[in-house]
């Protein structure tokens, strides 16, 4: 059964005693001053550094499933992407060829230098990449921060679909309020030592599930 990501007593950074819950096919956006934590947050919740508090996906704690396996479910996609192969067709198990379209690439993109990319068309390959996994949940730390209006928006509207067809779970931080509440079902905010939620949300007092 699907009962979506619940967090419960998380403290990363100076935020202290985190706790939530996001529905499945939900997304909550995260906004906050620079340092806040944002950043810190996700990669908590992908395992990726030691933290307090727990974290299910669907009822099973994160403690219980190997740590690689975890990210497979609970991708996430950092501000900058890392690259090891000297093109990009290595790093994908896949062609997501629609994909591509819906990001504005052509098909030929596959085989070029990793070097020649600009930052943006990196950002882009980098969602793709970690989309070709269909993980359960996103964790996404400004995925439109490098692109121009038009890819920001095909962005947009690639998530969305995605979202809308795998009942998938995103966790969006970002600067710009406007896109967040336009994408988001909640936008909660870092101030301080606590994270503040909107009313109406699916985001719940967290706890075990």
């Amino acid at each position: 059964m699907n009962k979506g990501l619940s967090v419960a007593g998380l403290d990363v950074h100076t935020v202290k005693q985190i706790h939530f819950d996001i529905l499945p096919g939900s997304c909550m956006g995260l906004a906050g001053p620079s340092g806040s934590g944002k950043t810190l947050i996700l990669r908590a919740l992908a395992d990726l550094d030691p933290h307090d508090g727990r974290v299910w996906l669907d009822g099973v704690s994160a403690a219980e499933i190997p740590a690689p396996q975890w990210r497979r479910r609970v991708g996430m996609l950092p501000a900058e992407t890392a690259w090891w192969h000297d093109t990009v067709r290595p790093h994908f198990s896949e062609v997501p060829e629609r994909w591509l379209a819906d990001l504005g690439f052509d098909l030929p993109v596959m085989d070029q230098p990793i070097r020649r990319l600009s930052g943006g068309e990196r950002q882009r390959l980098g969602l793709l990449r970690l989309l070709v996994n269909r993980p359960r949940v996103l964790l996404l730390d400004e995925p439109t921060a490098n692109l121009d209006t038009d890819s920001a928006l095909r962005v947009e509207t690639l998530l969305a679909g995605f979202r809308l067809r795998h009942d998938t779970i995103l966790l969006w931080v970002g600067h710009d309020r406007d896109q967040l509440r336009r994408n988001c079902d909640v936008v909660c905010t870092i101030e301080g030592d606590r994270i503040t939620t909107a009313p109406k949300s699916p985001i719940g007092n967290g706890g075990a599930p």
